[in-house]
């Protein structure tokens, strides 16, 4: 299965509306990378809102997805993480410290646009 990447001008926006197994991640995983390649993205918006819990290798592609996207010169804006994920990425140790978050979508677009403008 994979997750759909929509691009909006500069932007790149990822709803996760499935559940993550390891193959799913890591599709995605190389997707995301490839289209931030053809398009250029500047930053990325992902909607974590209908993902209730993750498991730790999914935590560890999550966190490898933010730090690839950076090095790819795009920033990450993760949204609508959920109470269990938070925990989950906390316990093991998945640094998000420079990663910024909102509650939801919409809120991730203006912060995206603010970290990129300035």
């Amino acid at each position: 299965m994979r997750i759909p990447i929509l691009k909006l001008h500069e932007y790149l926006l990822i709803t996760i509306q499935v559940e993550l197994d390891d193959q799913t991640a890591l599709q995605f995983q190389e997707d995301l990378l490839n289209k931030i390649h053809d398009t250029g993205a500047k930053g990325v918006v992902i909607d974590l809102t209908s993902v209730d819990m993750i498991d730790s290798f999914i935590a560890k592609v999550l966190g490898d997805v933010v730090r690839m996207s950076k090095l790819m010169g795009a920033q990450v804006v993760l949204t609508g993480i959920q109470p269990a994920v938070a925990i989950t990425l906390i316990d093991l140790g998945i640094s998000m410290r420079e990663v910024p978050t909102a509650l939801d979508l919409e809120q991730g677009l203006d912060k995206l646009r603010l970290e990129l403008e300035g």
